[in-house]
């Protein structure tokens, strides 16, 4: 591809005798490869050298002669021919008797040679590609539009008329092209393109893409060229593979193309999934990535996820050395770090490296095991550290209760739960979701986790009877509470409302129904803080909630119910305050703004944008309602209102437990609580406990008997 690398730059730079000159070097040259000449002549008749160059574009054909695959030989005449100007007779001969040759059985070739110019010999432009498209001209065959139209079959030529009927799939009812204007917007199609199985047999293509989803794409890119996952979605999604069914069939697609050798995958989702022209295996894949010199986490994953998708692979001995030798390279270098080394040491072990002792005194001298696994990359191979520590180490309980709160993936929390309940660890595990149950801010995912776990029947874990259900589901407020308004918690909040509202509320069903009443009363307050919660679901809520107690909606009904006071610090007023202005005066006016927006895109039924402003309008308007509910039953504490005989609003309270254990809790309004800080709302289940005590006084926490050891005032 020498010399066409030579026409590029001419064309680039626009250089006609240049382009020329090399052109006859070319046309006199000994050897003539296809591809070269097809690619040479593509980017000339793309570029405004082709009608000068079209006086000499012929000089070629006596080496055209020497090419041997006839139909590249072919494809290179028709585009001779799309760019000669100077319509030669002797060329013209050359064409005819080309075309007689290969149509020598065609009924209408006189009149087809008629309508190429051929006949006349006078002018004949693109002679061999509109002889083609003539040819081609049979009804139940497949066309292009090149304006746009789509894919069209023919259903009706008529050679008298010098016109042909086409259905196109992109504009209704037939359309009839003059034979002068199919030859400017019509290419033709092969019944086995990619267009015309989809148009013309849609229900027989659906069903060989489910049966066949690598073939269809391998078709697809074919005969379309290179696609984003994006644009291959737009090509098969609802067209061959039904909406609903679109998801489940790309991920098995997606799976499948990764290992396909004909098939090069993008690295991400911008880029496109390439045909190859020939086959390449795995290894040499691998060994290109590998000659590339990626960072050490590349490799890891790189490596690791070969030997995953193709573990047959390493039955070839050499390749399986080579690869054992890039690795212990990398381990004798200095820079890296203990975890890299240790995932190094796995995929020495998954390649037959018999040293597993170095690895057991590696796992058994590290200082920090919890900052290892949360750095590891690969999950599997965070297991297989987590059964190595567990091998190797004594003190393997304590990290694993510890690492249970800070690594991300549910698989492993169970693993990690699993073992230590196993080994009759109940109490360490208890702890451990103790102080996640306190502040479920400190691991939101894992928190979400072990309630799911916990409502599972027939699981034997700490805080899996009532009691620990509901102290569940009252922390499970709080912290979606806390998280809503965070942008790194987004997909967490949808998962929170999901577990809310999936099974028509089956969750809070189930806990509603052997919950007291001070239990329901207490979850539906904090249910009333959540803004991401609806009006409409905090009425099934309630609805749920008198099901199971009656009487909760006595209350409800009451008209004339008795005035309550929103204690609150001069802090937490001026925070409502603001908040109130700030949704009144800016963020209702910019919704406003959005809903005009989204509604001047038109088809109010499918703008999702439209949905989601009003949405936002309903959320702001509701979050407006209840604050302003509120701030007309504030008070703002002073140190009068606070008095220290008895627990009380205002108060600060030191604690003791049986045990020896101290705590200290502060009893504010609701818009100062912070449970990180032991600041409780007044209103809450744990301060409606204290509420009332004097020194001396003793309360059941957590299953615990605590004593009130002082009582001051907040305000000092």
């Amino acid at each position: 591809m020498e010399y066409f690398k030579q026409f590029q730059n001419h064309i680039l730079n626009n250089d006609l005798p240049s382009f020329i000159s090399l052109w006859q070097e070319y046309c006199l040259s000994d050897e003539i490869e296809a591809e070269e000449l097809k690619q040479t002549l593509l980017e000339a008749k793309a570029s405004p050298l082709a009608p000068s160059f079209g006086r000499y574009v012929a000089d070629i054909l006596p080496l055209w002669k020497n090419l041997k695959e006839e139909e590249e030989k072919h494809t290179c005449l028709k585009l001779i021919f799309d760019l000669q100007t100077t319509n030669d007779k002797a060329l013209a001969e050359f064409a005819h008797d080309y075309l007689e040759n290969r149509y020598k059985d065609d009924p209408s070739f006189a009149q087809k040679i008629k309508l190429v110019g051929l006949r006349e010999k006078k002018s004949f432009p693109s002679a061999i590609a509109n002889f083609e498209l003539l040819a081609h001209m049979k009804v139940g065959n497949f066309f292009l539009h090149t304006g746009g139209w789509g894919i069209g079959e023919v259903v009706d030529v008529s050679m008298l008329r010098e016109q042909i009927t086409l259905e196109f799939d992109n504009v209704s009812g037939r359309k009839e092209i003059s034979f002068a204007n199919a030859f400017k917007t019509l290419t033709p199609v092969s019944k086995d393109h990619f267009l015309a199985r989809r148009f013309g047999d849609a229900e027989a293509f659906e069903a060989f893409a489910k049966e066949n989803p690598i073939e269809v794409i391998r078709i697809l890119l074919k005969d379309l060229g290179p696609k984003t996952a994006s644009e291959i979605k737009d090509e098969l999604c609802d067209l061959v593979i039904p909406e609903k069914e679109w998801a489940k069939w790309w991920q098995l697609t997606r799976t499948k193309l990764k290992k396909d050798t004909f098939i090069e995958s993008p690295e991400n989702q911008k880029d496109s999934f390439q045909l190859r022209k020939t086959e390449v295996s795995h290894e040499d894949r691998l060994q290109k990535i590998l000659a590339g010199k990626p960072n050490t986490e590349t490799l890891i994953e790189t490596i690791y996820s070969f030997l995953r998708d193709f573990p047959t692979s390493i039955k070839n001995e050499v390749f399986k050395e080579s690869l054992k030798t890039t690795v212990r390279e990398v381990l004798s270098q200095k820079e890296i770090t203990d975890t890299q080394e240790l995932q190094l040491l796995f995929i020495l072990q998954d390649l037959g490296h018999e040293k597993a002792t170095t690895l057991s005194d590696l796992i058994a001298k590290y200082s920090n095991p919890e900052k290892i696994i949360n750095e590891i990359s690969v999950l599997a191979h965070k297991k297989r550290f987590l059964i190595e520590l567990k091998n190797a180490r004594s003190d393997w309980q304590p990290l694993f209760a510890n690492v249970i709160l800070t690594i991300d993936q549910n698989p492993l929390r169970d693993y990690l739960l699993e073992e230590l309940m196993k080994n009759k660890q109940e109490l360490l595990v208890k702890e451990k979701i103790s102080s996640l149950l306190q502040t479920p801010t400190l691991s939101p995912n894992a928190f979400i986790w072990y309630f799911q776990k916990i409502l599972s029947p027939d699981m034997d874990y700490p805080f899996t009877n009532q009691q620990g259900l509901n102290s569940f589901f009252e922390s499970f407020f709080v912290l979606l509470h806390k998280i809503e308004s965070s942008q790194t918690h987004k997909e967490l909040v949808k998962k929170m409302h999901a577990f809310l509202t999936s099974g028509r509320y089956a969750n809070v069903r189930r806990i509603f129904e052997h919950a007291d009443i001070d239990t329901v009363k207490e979850i539906l307050l904090l249910c009333t803080k959540c803004l991401t919660l609806s009006d409409h679901d905090i009425k099934i809520l309630h609805s749920l909630a008198e099901v199971v107690h009656p009487s909760l909606r006595d209350l409800r009904d009451d008209s004339s119910p008795e005035e309550v006071v929103v204690w609150t610090t001069e802090e937490g007023y001026k925070k409502i305050k603001e908040r109130i202005e700030q949704i009144a005066t800016v963020e209702t006016v910019e919704n406003a703004k959005e809903i005009e927006v989204a509604r001047s895109h038109g088809d109010l039924r499918e703008n999702s944008e439209f949905k989601f402003a009003l949405e936002r309008r309903s959320r702001l308007q509701s979050e407006l309602k209840f604050l302003s509910d509120q701030f007309k039953q504030m008070r703002i504490l002073t140190k009068h209102d606070i008095h220290t005989d008895a627990i009380n609003v205002g108060t600060v309270v030191d604690l003791e437990s049986s045990s020896g254990s101290k705590a200290t809790y502060t009893l504010l309004g609701p818009w100062d609580a912070n449970p990180e800080k032991n600041i409780l709302s007044f209103q809450s289940k744990l301060a409606k406990e204290l509420l009332g005590l004097r020194v001396g006084g003793t309360c059941k926490i957590q299953e615990q008997e605590w004593r009130v050891n002082a009582i001051r005032s907040f305000i000092s």
